[in-house]
């Protein structure tokens, strides 16, 4: 979905008055994100069919990434921005099986 519009976003830039680099980068990092977002999905598959493969405080460090993206989404783009949303949730959610994981790890 993300990388789907990646084509909508070099048009923009091409017809942009943006300095060389910034035209550059723009869609490098629109790129990097859709790469970094195909393999979160695929650890938390891995770890959701394994979850003896990563410990809980593994889990809740992989769960910044989604987290600090979403701030990030916020902070920039506002909040009527549904990927947001999207990532938010998914770091929430990852956090709590953290949590789950830690209690049922903790001696009774």
């Amino acid at each position: 979905m993300h990388t789907s519009a990646f084509y909508r976003v070099t048009e923009a830039v091409a017809n942009s008055d943006l300095e060389s680099f910034f035209a550059h980068s723009l869609p490098a990092l629109w790129l990097i994100d859709s790469a970094v977002m195909i393999v979160l999905a695929l650890l938390f598959a891995a770890i959701s069919f394994r979850p003896a493969i990563a410990t809980p405080l593994a889990v809740l460090i992989v769960a910044l990434i989604p987290g600090a993206t979403a701030y990030f989404l916020y902070r920039f783009v506002g909040s009527n921005f549904i990927p947001a949303h999207m990532l938010a949730i998914a770091a929430a959610l990852t956090a709590a099986s953290a949590a789950l994981r830690f209690r049922a790890a903790a001696p009774s």
